[in-house]
């Protein structure tokens, strides 16, 4: 007789945390913010982490909410929780941008916002370079690990163009589907528990 599988035990290898890696959300944790949502972590030390939701768009538009971006018409995006009247953002610019933060090889955080501005007017830009958030997920020191042996997220890694492109409300079943197998049935689960 075969072991029974836990589907939502997450193995330790997948509870390891570092900046660059995104956190995928078990498909029922019940939380508005972040229920089926990936979270890029750009920061992870023992005060705490940050990152941003990856598959939240917002209906709004960064022309339409912020001054200096006339003309670009690409959707902002909910970057989490925390100060959310707050503008971030992620970009592979990063030696055109002063400041940035390197998170991993190709991919930055954050930098001059004067220099991106001068960059969309001057269409040195594309859509696959740069994406903005309103907001951002933190966590306290500690607390990210505790909601790790909670088991509410699977750590992995992805490729940037997943990071830069990961838009739709389809992103999350993308993800888990390219996930270990033990992990891959998330995908086809109802939205809510209740439906079966």
């Amino acid at each position: 007789m075969k072991p029974e599988i836990d589907l939502f035990a997450i193995l330790p290898e997948d509870k390891i945390p570092e900046k660059g890696k995104i956190l995928i959300s078990e498909p029922f944790l019940p939380d508005t913010f972040f229920n089926r949502s990936i979270v890029y972590l750009t920061d992870h030390s023992e005060n705490g982490s940050i990152g941003f939701i990856l598959n939240k768009k917002l209906d709004l538009k960064i022309c339409d909410a912020v001054e200096g971006f006339e003309g670009w018409e690409e959707p902002l995006n909910m970057g989490g929780p925390v100060a959310p009247d707050t503008l971030h953002y992620l970009h592979s610019l990063g030696r055109h941008i002063p400041k940035s933060i390197q998170i991993e090889k190709s991919l930055y955080w954050g930098g001059d916002i004067d220099t991106i501005r001068g960059l969309i007017k001057a269409g040195k830009v594309k859509n696959s370079q740069i994406r903005f958030f309103l907001g951002y997920s933190g966590w306290s020191a500690g607390q990210l690990e505790r909601e790790l042996k909670e088991n509410s997220w699977v750590i992995a890694t992805v490729k940037p163009e997943i990071v830069m492109s990961s838009r739709g409300d389809d992103t999350w079943k993308r993800v888990v589907r390219n996930l270990k197998t033990k992990y891959r049935v998330w995908a086809d689960f109802p939205d809510s528990p209740d439906m079966n």
